[in-house]
Protein backbone atom coordinates (compact mmCIF):
# COMPACT_ATOMS: atom_id res chain seq x y z
CA UNK A 1 0.00 0.00 0.00
CA UNK A 2 1.22 3.50 -0.73
CA UNK A 3 0.34 6.55 1.28
CA UNK A 4 -0.09 10.14 0.29
CA UNK A 5 -0.74 13.25 2.36
CA UNK A 6 -3.96 15.03 1.51
CA UNK A 7 -3.82 18.79 1.20
CA UNK A 8 -4.12 20.52 4.52
CA UNK A 9 -6.22 23.19 2.84
CA UNK A 10 -9.02 20.61 2.76
CA UNK A 11 -9.04 20.25 6.51
CA UNK A 12 -7.87 23.57 7.88
CA UNK A 13 -9.76 26.83 7.81
CA UNK A 14 -6.76 29.13 7.87
CA UNK A 15 -3.05 28.98 7.15
CA UNK A 16 -0.10 30.04 9.24
CA UNK A 17 0.35 33.34 7.42
CA UNK A 18 -2.90 34.64 8.87
CA UNK A 19 -1.53 34.19 12.38
CA UNK A 20 1.61 36.18 11.63
CA UNK A 21 -0.23 39.33 10.61
CA UNK A 22 0.19 42.42 12.79
CA UNK A 23 -2.77 42.94 15.12
CA UNK A 24 -4.76 46.02 14.10
CA UNK A 25 -7.05 48.04 16.40
CA UNK A 26 -10.06 46.62 14.60
CA UNK A 27 -8.99 43.19 15.75
CA UNK A 28 -9.75 44.06 19.37
CA UNK A 29 -13.19 45.35 18.42
CA UNK A 30 -13.83 42.10 16.58
CA UNK A 31 -12.56 40.09 19.55
CA UNK A 32 -14.91 41.98 21.88
CA UNK A 33 -17.87 41.29 19.58
CA UNK A 34 -16.94 37.62 19.41
CA UNK A 35 -16.77 37.39 23.19
CA UNK A 36 -20.21 38.95 23.49
CA UNK A 37 -21.51 36.59 20.83
CA UNK A 38 -19.99 33.65 22.66
CA UNK A 39 -21.71 34.67 25.86
CA UNK A 40 -25.05 34.90 24.07
CA UNK A 41 -24.47 31.49 22.51
CA UNK A 42 -23.87 29.97 25.94
CA UNK A 43 -27.07 31.53 27.21
CA UNK A 44 -28.96 30.26 24.17
CA UNK A 45 -27.62 26.76 24.83
CA UNK A 46 -29.13 26.61 28.31
CA UNK A 47 -31.64 23.75 28.41
CA UNK A 48 -35.38 24.29 28.26
CA UNK A 49 -37.01 22.71 31.32
CA UNK A 50 -40.59 21.45 31.50
CA UNK A 51 -42.62 19.78 34.23
CA UNK A 52 -43.98 16.39 33.19
CA UNK A 53 -47.30 16.59 34.94
CA UNK A 54 -49.87 19.41 35.18
CA UNK A 55 -50.41 18.64 38.86
CA UNK A 56 -49.14 15.96 41.23
CA UNK A 57 -47.73 12.87 39.52
CA UNK A 58 -49.86 9.70 39.70
CA UNK A 59 -49.93 7.96 43.05
CA UNK A 60 -48.15 10.73 44.97
CA UNK A 61 -49.39 10.86 48.54
CA UNK A 62 -46.37 11.69 50.69
CA UNK A 63 -44.35 14.87 51.11
CA UNK A 64 -40.59 14.52 50.80
CA UNK A 65 -37.85 16.84 52.04
CA UNK A 66 -36.66 19.40 49.47
CA UNK A 67 -34.83 18.12 46.40
CA UNK A 68 -31.07 18.31 47.00
CA UNK A 69 -27.65 17.09 45.91
CA UNK A 70 -26.81 14.36 48.43
CA UNK A 71 -23.17 13.92 47.43
CA UNK A 72 -20.85 13.50 50.43
CA UNK A 73 -17.27 14.84 50.56
CA UNK A 74 -15.83 11.33 50.88
CA UNK A 75 -17.86 9.79 48.03
CA UNK A 76 -15.90 8.00 45.35
CA UNK A 77 -14.86 10.04 42.33
CA UNK A 78 -15.44 8.95 38.73
CA UNK A 79 -12.58 9.78 36.37
CA UNK A 80 -11.27 12.13 39.07
CA UNK A 81 -14.49 14.11 39.39
CA UNK A 82 -17.42 14.20 41.76
CA UNK A 83 -20.97 13.21 40.87
CA UNK A 84 -24.18 15.12 41.47
CA UNK A 85 -26.41 12.71 43.42
CA UNK A 86 -29.84 14.26 43.26
CA UNK A 87 -32.29 13.07 45.90
CA UNK A 88 -35.89 13.61 47.00
CA UNK A 89 -37.23 14.32 43.52
CA UNK A 90 -40.97 14.94 43.78
CA UNK A 91 -41.49 17.18 40.74
CA UNK A 92 -40.30 15.23 37.70
CA UNK A 93 -39.07 17.35 34.79
CA UNK A 94 -37.25 17.15 31.51
CA UNK A 95 -34.30 19.33 30.53
CA UNK A 96 -33.99 19.71 26.76
CA UNK A 97 -30.53 20.21 25.23
CA UNK A 98 -30.60 21.15 21.53
CA UNK A 99 -27.79 20.65 19.00
CA UNK A 100 -26.68 23.48 16.77
CA UNK A 101 -28.77 24.05 13.68
CA UNK A 102 -25.91 22.88 11.49
CA UNK A 103 -25.74 19.49 13.25
CA UNK A 104 -29.42 18.95 14.07
CA UNK A 105 -30.68 15.62 12.71
CA UNK A 106 -34.21 15.88 14.10
CA UNK A 107 -33.59 12.84 16.31
CA UNK A 108 -33.98 12.96 20.10
CA UNK A 109 -33.10 10.72 23.04
CA UNK A 110 -34.63 10.80 26.52
CA UNK A 111 -31.83 10.12 29.04
CA UNK A 112 -32.59 8.27 32.29
CA UNK A 113 -29.82 8.61 34.92
CA UNK A 114 -29.14 5.76 37.30
CA UNK A 115 -28.91 5.69 41.06
CA UNK A 116 -30.60 2.51 42.29
CA UNK A 117 -33.99 4.27 42.43
CA UNK A 118 -32.61 6.09 45.49
CA UNK A 119 -30.89 9.07 43.85
CA UNK A 120 -30.11 10.29 40.32
CA UNK A 121 -26.52 10.52 39.08
CA UNK A 122 -27.69 13.65 37.37
CA UNK A 123 -24.51 14.89 35.70
CA UNK A 124 -22.59 11.63 35.16
CA UNK A 125 -25.52 9.80 33.57
CA UNK A 126 -27.69 12.75 32.62
CA UNK A 127 -26.47 16.16 31.55
CA UNK A 128 -23.09 14.91 30.31
CA UNK A 129 -24.87 12.35 28.15
CA UNK A 130 -27.20 15.00 26.74
CA UNK A 131 -24.22 17.16 25.82
CA UNK A 132 -22.61 14.23 24.00
CA UNK A 133 -25.85 13.61 22.12
CA UNK A 134 -25.95 17.20 20.90
CA UNK A 135 -22.42 16.75 19.54
CA UNK A 136 -23.74 14.08 17.14
CA UNK A 137 -26.78 16.12 16.16
CA UNK A 138 -29.31 14.62 18.57
CA UNK A 139 -31.54 16.52 20.98
CA UNK A 140 -30.65 15.22 24.46
CA UNK A 141 -33.50 15.26 26.97
CA UNK A 142 -32.55 14.52 30.58
CA UNK A 143 -35.36 12.96 32.58
CA UNK A 144 -35.44 13.91 36.23
CA UNK A 145 -37.70 11.09 37.41
CA UNK A 146 -39.00 10.55 40.93
CA UNK A 147 -36.65 9.16 43.57
CA UNK A 148 -36.51 7.49 45.98
CA UNK A 149 -38.85 4.72 44.83
CA UNK A 150 -42.41 4.85 46.11
CA UNK A 151 -43.56 1.22 45.80
CA UNK A 152 -41.22 -1.35 47.42
CA UNK A 153 -42.77 -4.15 45.36
CA UNK A 154 -42.37 -2.23 42.09
CA UNK A 155 -39.42 0.04 42.67
CA UNK A 156 -39.43 0.95 38.99
CA UNK A 157 -43.06 2.10 38.79
CA UNK A 158 -42.78 5.86 39.45
CA UNK A 159 -39.72 6.06 37.19
CA UNK A 160 -41.45 4.23 34.33
CA UNK A 161 -44.56 6.38 34.71
CA UNK A 162 -42.36 9.45 34.36
CA UNK A 163 -40.50 7.95 31.39
CA UNK A 164 -43.70 7.08 29.56
CA UNK A 165 -45.06 10.56 30.18
CA UNK A 166 -41.77 12.08 29.00
CA UNK A 167 -41.91 10.14 25.72
CA UNK A 168 -45.46 11.34 25.06
CA UNK A 169 -44.57 14.91 26.03
CA UNK A 170 -41.58 14.99 23.68
CA UNK A 171 -43.68 13.64 20.81
CA UNK A 172 -46.31 16.28 21.51
CA UNK A 173 -43.57 18.90 21.04
CA UNK A 174 -42.05 17.31 17.92
CA UNK A 175 -43.33 19.91 15.45
CA UNK A 176 -42.49 22.83 17.75
CA UNK A 177 -38.96 21.54 18.35
CA UNK A 178 -38.32 20.33 14.80
CA UNK A 179 -38.07 16.67 15.81
CA UNK A 180 -38.89 13.55 13.81
CA UNK A 181 -41.51 11.77 15.93
CA UNK A 182 -40.33 8.43 14.49
CA UNK A 183 -36.74 8.90 15.70
CA UNK A 184 -37.19 9.47 19.42
CA UNK A 185 -35.19 7.03 21.50
CA UNK A 186 -34.38 6.42 25.14
CA UNK A 187 -31.10 5.82 26.96
CA UNK A 188 -30.66 4.60 30.52
CA UNK A 189 -27.91 3.73 32.97
CA UNK A 190 -28.14 1.15 35.77
CA UNK A 191 -31.58 1.69 37.38
CA UNK A 192 -32.19 4.18 34.60
CA UNK A 193 -31.46 1.31 32.21
CA UNK A 194 -34.22 -0.68 33.87
CA UNK A 195 -36.49 2.35 33.48
CA UNK A 196 -35.59 2.77 29.81
CA UNK A 197 -35.93 -0.94 29.11
CA UNK A 198 -39.36 -1.27 30.69
CA UNK A 199 -40.56 1.91 28.98
CA UNK A 200 -39.54 0.25 25.70
CA UNK A 201 -41.17 -3.12 26.41
CA UNK A 202 -44.32 -2.66 28.48
CA UNK A 203 -47.43 -2.74 26.32
CA UNK A 204 -49.59 -0.63 28.63
CA UNK A 205 -49.27 2.85 30.01
CA UNK A 206 -48.63 2.54 33.75
CA UNK A 207 -51.03 5.34 34.69
CA UNK A 208 -54.44 6.60 33.60
CA UNK A 209 -54.28 9.10 30.74
CA UNK A 210 -54.89 12.64 31.96
CA UNK A 211 -54.78 14.93 28.92
CA UNK A 212 -54.11 15.26 25.18
CA UNK A 213 -50.38 14.64 25.67
CA UNK A 214 -51.18 11.06 26.66
CA UNK A 215 -52.71 10.44 23.24
CA UNK A 216 -49.17 10.45 21.88
CA UNK A 217 -47.30 7.10 21.71
CA UNK A 218 -45.26 6.38 24.83
CA UNK A 219 -42.82 3.77 23.55
CA UNK A 220 -39.46 4.85 22.09
CA UNK A 221 -38.21 4.06 18.60
CA UNK A 222 -34.88 2.73 19.91
CA UNK A 223 -33.18 2.08 23.24
CA UNK A 224 -29.62 2.28 24.55
CA UNK A 225 -29.09 0.46 27.85
CA UNK A 226 -25.76 1.03 29.57
CA UNK A 227 -24.98 -1.42 32.42
CA UNK A 228 -28.72 -1.88 33.16
CA UNK A 229 -30.06 -3.64 36.24
CA UNK A 230 -33.38 -4.90 37.51
CA UNK A 231 -34.31 -7.34 34.76
CA UNK A 232 -33.30 -10.43 36.75
CA UNK A 233 -33.72 -11.40 40.37
CA UNK A 234 -30.49 -11.80 42.33
CA UNK A 235 -28.87 -15.12 41.42
CA UNK A 236 -31.56 -15.93 38.85
CA UNK A 237 -30.89 -17.09 35.31
CA UNK A 238 -34.11 -15.77 33.79
CA UNK A 239 -35.91 -12.49 33.33
CA UNK A 240 -38.45 -11.38 35.91
CA UNK A 241 -41.97 -12.69 35.32
CA UNK A 242 -43.45 -9.33 34.32
CA UNK A 243 -40.91 -8.77 31.54
CA UNK A 244 -42.06 -9.97 28.15
CA UNK A 245 -40.64 -8.98 24.80
CA UNK A 246 -43.21 -8.02 22.16
CA UNK A 247 -42.65 -8.77 18.49
CA UNK A 248 -42.60 -5.06 17.73
CA UNK A 249 -39.98 -4.16 20.33
CA UNK A 250 -37.66 -1.34 19.23
CA UNK A 251 -33.99 -2.09 18.48
CA UNK A 252 -31.74 -2.21 21.57
CA UNK A 253 -28.07 -1.39 22.14
CA UNK A 254 -26.38 -2.77 25.28
CA UNK A 255 -23.06 -2.13 27.06
CA UNK A 256 -21.95 -4.19 30.06
CA UNK A 257 -18.80 -5.54 31.75
CA UNK A 258 -18.38 -9.03 33.15
CA UNK A 259 -16.92 -7.64 36.37
CA UNK A 260 -19.90 -5.33 36.95
CA UNK A 261 -21.42 -5.77 40.41
CA UNK A 262 -24.80 -5.38 38.67
CA UNK A 263 -24.72 -8.71 36.89
CA UNK A 264 -24.12 -8.83 33.16
CA UNK A 265 -27.02 -11.30 33.03
CA UNK A 266 -29.35 -8.30 32.90
CA UNK A 267 -28.06 -7.44 29.44
CA UNK A 268 -27.39 -10.99 28.25
CA UNK A 269 -30.83 -12.35 29.06
CA UNK A 270 -32.76 -9.38 27.70
CA UNK A 271 -30.70 -9.31 24.50
CA UNK A 272 -31.31 -13.05 24.05
CA UNK A 273 -35.04 -12.59 24.61
CA UNK A 274 -35.13 -9.80 22.04
CA UNK A 275 -33.41 -11.98 19.45
CA UNK A 276 -35.72 -14.92 20.23
CA UNK A 277 -38.73 -12.66 19.63
CA UNK A 278 -37.36 -11.62 16.25
CA UNK A 279 -36.17 -8.25 17.50
CA UNK A 280 -32.88 -6.43 17.10
CA UNK A 281 -30.22 -6.30 19.80
CA UNK A 282 -26.57 -5.29 19.67
CA UNK A 283 -24.60 -6.31 22.74
CA UNK A 284 -21.13 -4.97 23.65
CA UNK A 285 -19.50 -6.97 26.46
CA UNK A 286 -16.15 -6.17 28.07
CA UNK A 287 -14.01 -8.23 30.42
CA UNK A 288 -13.53 -5.31 32.79
CA UNK A 289 -15.01 -1.90 33.37
CA UNK A 290 -17.10 -2.18 36.50
CA UNK A 291 -20.16 -0.02 37.02
CA UNK A 292 -21.14 3.63 37.06
CA UNK A 293 -18.63 5.19 34.66
CA UNK A 294 -21.12 7.11 32.54
CA UNK A 295 -19.23 8.32 29.49
CA UNK A 296 -16.24 9.81 31.30
CA UNK A 297 -13.12 8.46 29.58
CA UNK A 298 -10.66 6.35 31.56
CA UNK A 299 -8.05 3.75 30.63
CA UNK A 300 -10.83 1.16 30.44
CA UNK A 301 -11.86 0.33 26.86
CA UNK A 302 -15.50 0.19 27.90
CA UNK A 303 -15.58 3.97 28.37
CA UNK A 304 -15.32 4.36 24.61
CA UNK A 305 -18.83 2.97 24.23
CA UNK A 306 -20.21 6.31 22.91
CA UNK A 307 -18.21 5.73 19.70
CA UNK A 308 -19.95 2.40 19.19
CA UNK A 309 -23.33 3.85 20.11
CA UNK A 310 -22.97 6.63 17.54
CA UNK A 311 -22.03 4.04 14.91
CA UNK A 312 -25.07 1.96 15.81
CA UNK A 313 -27.42 4.93 15.53
CA UNK A 314 -25.84 6.01 12.27
CA UNK A 315 -26.02 2.53 10.71
CA UNK A 316 -29.72 2.33 11.56
CA UNK A 317 -30.23 5.78 10.04
CA UNK A 318 -31.39 7.39 13.28
CA UNK A 319 -28.84 10.13 12.57
CA UNK A 320 -30.14 10.93 9.10
CA UNK A 321 -31.17 14.52 8.61
CA UNK A 322 -34.65 15.28 7.38
CA UNK A 323 -33.12 15.90 3.94
CA UNK A 324 -31.83 12.28 4.03
CA UNK A 325 -28.19 13.26 4.50
CA UNK A 326 -26.28 12.08 7.54
CA UNK A 327 -25.06 14.18 10.41
CA UNK A 328 -21.61 13.58 11.74
CA UNK A 329 -18.67 15.78 12.64
CA UNK A 330 -16.12 18.15 11.08
CA UNK A 331 -15.20 15.47 8.52
CA UNK A 332 -18.52 16.04 6.76
CA UNK A 333 -16.81 18.14 4.12
CA UNK A 334 -14.67 15.23 2.94
CA UNK A 335 -15.72 13.64 -0.39
CA UNK A 336 -19.12 11.93 -0.07
CA UNK A 337 -17.83 8.51 -1.19
CA UNK A 338 -15.68 8.35 1.94
CA UNK A 339 -17.54 6.81 4.85
CA UNK A 340 -17.81 9.17 7.80
CA UNK A 341 -15.64 8.56 10.82
CA UNK A 342 -17.36 8.68 14.18
CA UNK A 343 -14.50 9.55 16.48
CA UNK A 344 -11.07 10.82 15.57
CA UNK A 345 -8.14 8.66 16.49
CA UNK A 346 -10.27 5.70 17.52
CA UNK A 347 -10.56 3.75 14.30
CA UNK A 348 -9.83 3.39 10.65
CA UNK A 349 -12.51 3.09 7.98
CA UNK A 350 -12.77 1.64 4.52
CA UNK A 351 -14.41 3.82 1.93
CA UNK A 352 -17.75 2.55 0.61
CA UNK A 353 -16.05 1.04 -2.45
CA UNK A 354 -13.73 -0.92 -0.15
CA UNK A 355 -10.65 0.22 -2.04
CA UNK A 356 -9.18 2.80 0.29
CA UNK A 357 -8.42 3.11 3.96
CA UNK A 358 -8.88 6.44 5.72
CA UNK A 359 -7.42 7.48 9.05
CA UNK A 360 -7.93 10.72 10.97
CA UNK A 361 -5.86 11.65 13.97
CA UNK A 362 -7.36 13.13 17.13
CA UNK A 363 -6.41 16.69 16.31
CA UNK A 364 -7.98 16.44 12.85
CA UNK A 365 -4.69 17.70 11.53
CA UNK A 366 -3.59 15.01 9.08
CA UNK A 367 -5.70 12.84 6.85
CA UNK A 368 -3.90 9.86 5.35
CA UNK A 369 -5.46 7.99 2.45
CA UNK A 370 -4.09 4.60 1.41
CA UNK A 371 -4.60 2.97 -1.99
Amino acid sequence: MTARQLSHTEIQTSDASEHSQTLMPGFFVLLFIMLLYGRSQVAAADPVELNLWPGKPPGETQELPPEADQTKPDDNLVAGRRIIKLGNVSTPRIAVYRPTKEKDTGAAVVVCPGGGHHILAYDLEGTEVAQWLTSIGVTGIVLKYRVPFRDPERRWLAAVQDAQRAMSLVRSKANEWGLDADRIGICGFSAGGETAGLASLLADRQYDSIDAIDRQPFRPNFALLIYPGGFTAKGADSLRDYITVPENAPPFFFVHAFDDRVTVQNSLLLASALKAAGGSAELHLFATGGHGYGLRPTSEAITRWPVRAAEWMRERRFLDRKDNTQSGHPADHLPPHIRQISHYGERVEFSHDGQRLLFLNKQFGDVMEYD
